[in-house]
C-alpha cells in the first residue's frame, strides 16, 4: 500500500528523517506516535506530494485513492449534509452528469456505476457519521457558516471519514472532538473497511483501534504490529535487549583495551595486540535511544486552605444573551474535589467552567463562594489572546513587577522555561510551549480552584504524562473538560454530566459512561429506521419499485403488489438486523480494551475482520428496510386513494 525507502529530508539544519524506511500494509489501522516536532505532520505532506524529499522514495500503489481533512475549516450556505456527501467526488459526478446526458447508452452506465458504489445509500452514511460527530439531524440541514470554526473543523472530519479513501491520512482528528466524538471515531475507525495511518497522542484511541504503530523516533520510522498497549511492551523489551548487548560490548571493549595494554610493547604478543586493536576500531557501537527530558508542569498549591465549601451555586442559570444554557443548578465544590464533566459539545460544560470562574455572570440564582478564594483558568481559545510579540519573560515581568530578575527567571523554570525560551516571542512558540505558558499564567498565584477545558489539545504522550503527575501533586481542586480518557482517570474522582441543560452527578466509571454513549447511538438508529426517515438519493430505488408496482397494479389481469408480503419481509428484516446487532455487541466486548490485540493479535485481527464484515451486512440490510418501507408507504396511500 504505502512504502518509504531510505527517505531523508530536512527543515533547515534540523534533520527530521535520515534514511527512513517503512512499509505500510494493505488494510492497516496504523498510529503514527513521536514527539512534537519531530516530523509527523511533514511526513503526511511527503506522502501527498505537498513536498519533495531530499533523497529516497515515497511510493503508493498505483489507482490508490488518498485523502485527508481538509486543512481549511469549510464554510459558505452549504448545508453539512450536502458538503460531506460532495466529498465523494465520483458519485457527485455522476449526479451531475446524469442532469444533462441524453445518451440512453451513457444513461444506463451512469445509473450502473451508482448502483455499484452504493450511491443510494449515501445521504444515510453521510447523516450516521455526522451525527456520529454530535450534529443533530436539524443541524445537518443548516448552512456550514452557522456553526463555530470547531463545529466546521468536525465537519471536515466528517467528510474525510464519509469519502472513504484507499489511504486515509489522520492529523490528530480528536483536537475538536468531545469525550463523546472520540468514543464514536474509535468504534468507526476499529471498522473502517480500508488502510489508515493516525497521527494521535491519544493512548486510548491507539490502544482500542489500531493494530499497527509507526513510531518516529531518532529520524527513523519503526514499525510494530499490534496496538499502543504491544508497542510499550515490545519497546520495553527491545531497550531492555540493547542494554544487555551494550552492557555485553562494553566488557567485550574493557577486556581488549586490558590485553592491548598489557601485551602491545611485547614482540610476541605484538601481532594478537594490532589484531584487537583493529577490531576494537571496529567495533560498533550499540546506541541506546535517549528520550529528550520533557519539562515538567507545575502548579503551586494554595498556601492557605479554605473551609468549605469553596463555592455553591443555588438554584442558579447560566447561559448568552438572556437565553439559558443551564438550569436549576444546585451544585458545591469543596477544597479537595476533582471534578470531570462530561457530556456532548453544546452542552453547557464550557459555560459551567465560565461561571466557576466568574467569567460568564449568572442569569439567576446565587453563587457563593469563599471571600479568599482564588481560581485559575486554562482554555484553548485562550491562546489567541496571548500578546504575540511578547515573550514569557515578558508575561511574568507584568505578574511581577516588583521582583528581581533572578526571581522572575526561576519562577519561569518552575514551569519548565529555559532561558533562551524564556526570552522567545510567543509568535515562534509551538502549540505546546504556548499551551505551558497558558498553565503558568493559570496556576501563577497558587489558586484553590484550577478550571483547565480541554487542556491537551497540543500535548504529546510525555507531555500529558507530566501534566497528570503535576496535577496530583496540586493539592487544590480541580475541574477538568476533556476527551482524554487516560487523563480524566487519572485525576478526577467524581464526573458530574452536564446534559439537557442539566448537571449531575454520574454514578458510574468512564467505562459506564462509553457504554450509555455507544447504546444511546445504536438506539438512535433504531429510531431512525422505526421513523422511516429516509434521506435524499433512497428515494431513487424506492421510486423504481414504487413505479413498477403502480405499472403492475394498472396492467389487466395481473396481480396487485402483495402488501402483506412487504410486511413480512420488513419484520423479517428487522429480526436478522437485531440479530447482526447484538453478534457485532459480541466482538465489540472482546476487542474492548485492546487486551486481545496484546493477548493474540492475530486472533484480534480476525475478530475485527469478521465484525467489519457483520457491519456491512448491517448496513446493506437497513438500506434494504428503508428502500421496502418507502416503498409499502406509497402503496398504502394510493390504496388508500383509491
Amino acid at each position: 500500500m504505502l512504502h518509504i525507502n531510505d527517505l531523508t529530508y530536512r527543515i533547515g539544519e534540523k534533520v527530521l528523517f535520515e534514511k527512513a524506511t517503512l512499509a505500510l500494509p494493505a488494510g492497516a489501522r496504523a498510529g503514527l506516535i513521536g514527539r512534537n516536532g519531530a516530523g509527523k505532520s511533514t511526513l503526511f505532506r511527503l506522502i501527498f506530494g505537498e513536498l519533495s524529499p531530499e533523497s529516497g522514495r515515497i511510493q503508493v500503489r498505483k489507482g490508490i485513492r488518498i485523502g485527508t481533512v481538509a486543512q481549511e475549516a469549510p464554510g459558505g450556505e452549504e448545508s453539512l449534509l450536502n458538503i460531506v456527501l460532495a466529498a465523494d467526488k465520483e458519485r457527485a459526478a455522476l449526479l451531475r452528469e446524469l442532469e444533462t446526458v441524453t445518451d440512453p447508452h451513457r444513461i444506463g452506465e451512469i445509473h450502473t456505476r451508482l448502483a455499484d458504489i452504493d450511491a443510494h445509500a449515501a445521504p444515510a452514511r453521510a447523516a450516521r457519521i455526522l451525527a456520529g460527530l454530535g450534529f443533530s439531524e436539524e443541524e445537518m440541514h443548516r448552512p456550514c457558516s452557522s456553526f463555530s470554526g470547531g463545529w466546521r473543523m468536525r465537519v471536515a472530519l466528517a467528510a474525510a471519514l464519509f469519502a472513504a479513501p484507499d489511504l486515509l491520512l489522520l492529523d490528530e482528528p480528536t483536537n475538536y472532538l468531545d469525550l463523546e466524538g472520540v468514543l464514536w471515531l474509535k468504534q468507526f475507525l476499529r471498522s473502517y473497511p480500508h488502510t489508515f495511518l493516525l497521527i494521535s497522542h491519544d493512548r486510548d484511541l491507539l490502544t482500542d483501534s489500531v493494530n499497527v504503530i509507526v513510531h518516529l523516533t531518532e529520524r527513523r520510522l519503526d514499525f510494530y504490529s499490534g496496538n499502543f498497549e504491544t508497542f510499550q511492551k515490545l519497546r520495553a523489551a527491545r531497550q531492555a535487549q540493547m542494554m544487555k548487548l551494550r552492557k555485553k560490548q562494553e566488557e567485550k571493549r574493557r577486556h581488549m583495551e586490558a590485553f592491548i595494554a598489557r601485551f602491545r610493547a611485547k614482540a610476541s604478543k605484538a601481532r594478537q595486540a594490532q589484531s584487537r586493536l583493529k577490531a576494537l576500531a571496529r567495533m560498533k557501537e550499540v546506541e541506546l535511544v535517549v528520550e529528550e527530558r520533557v519539562p515538567p508542569f507545575y502548579f503551586p498549591s494554595p498556601t492557605r486552605r479554605l473551609n468549605p465549601p469553596l463555592i455553591r451555586l443555588e438554584e442558579a442559570a447560566a447561559g448568552y444573551d438572556g437565553r439559558a444554557v443551564l438550569r436549576d443548578l444546585n451544585l458545591r465544590i469543596d477544597p479537595d474535589d476533582r471534578i470531570a464533566l462530561l457530556g456532548l459539545n453544546g452542552q453547557g460544560k464550557s459555560t459551567l467552567a465560565k461561571v466557576l470562574c466568574g467569567r460568564l455572570p449568572l442569569l439567576s440564582g446565587v453563587m457563593r463562594h469563599h471571600k479568599r478564594l482564588r481560581t485559575g483558568y486554562f482554555a484553548q481559545h485562550q491562546l489567541e489572546e496571548l500578546n504575540p510579540q511578547q515573550s514569557p519573560y515578558q508575561h511574568v515581568l507584568d505578574l511581577m513587577p516588583e521582583a528581581t530578575e533572578a526571581e522572575r527567571r526561576a519562577k519561569l523554570g518552575q514551569f519548565g522555561f529555559s532561558a533562551d525560551l524564556a526570552d522567545n516571542p510567543v509568535q515562534t512558540l509551538s502549540g505546546g510551549e504556548k499551551a505551558r505558558l497558558l498553565f503558568m499564567l493559570a496556576g501563577f498565584h497558587a489558586p484553590h480552584l484550577l478550571v483547565l477545558d480541554e487542556p491537551t489539545n497540543h500535548l504529546d504522550m510525555e507531555a500529558r504524562a507530566r501534566l497528570i503527575e503535576a496535577l496530583n501533586d496540586y493539592e487544590g481542586a480541580v475541574i477538568l473538560i476533556a476527551h482524554d480518557r487516560q487523563l480524566i482517570e487519572a485525576v478526577a474522582d467524581r464526573l458530574w454530566l452536564v446534559d439537557g441543560g442539566v448537571v449531575r452527578p454520574f454514578e458510574g466509571d468512564l467505562a459506564d459512561y462509553e457504554r450509555l454513549v455507544l447504546e444511546r447511538a445504536r438506539m438512535m438508529r433504531k429510531r431512525a429506521r422505526a421513523e422511516k426517515s429516509a434521506c435524499e438519493g433512497r428515494r431513487g430505488q424506492a421510486a423504481g419499485e414504487t413505479e413498477a408496482a403502480k405499472k403492475q397494479q394498472a396492467a389487466p389481469g395481473e396481480r396487485r403488489p402483495n402488501v402483506g408480503r412487504l410486511r413480512r419481509e420488513l419484520a423479517r428484516l428487522e429480526e436478522d438486523m437485531a440479530a447482526l446487532e447484538e453478534k457485532i455487541g459480541v466482538f465489540d466486548a472482546a476487542l474492548d480494551g485492546g487486551r486481545l490485540y496484546a493477548e493474540d493479535a492475530e486472533q484480534a485481527a480476525r475478530f475485527a475482520a469478521a465484525r467489519t464484515r457483520l457491519a456491512e451486512e448491517l448496513t446493506r440490510l437497513e438500506e434494504r428496510w428503508l428502500a421496502l418501507s418507502a416503498t409499502l408507504e406509497e402503496l398504502e396511500a394510493a390504496r388508500s386513494q383509491s
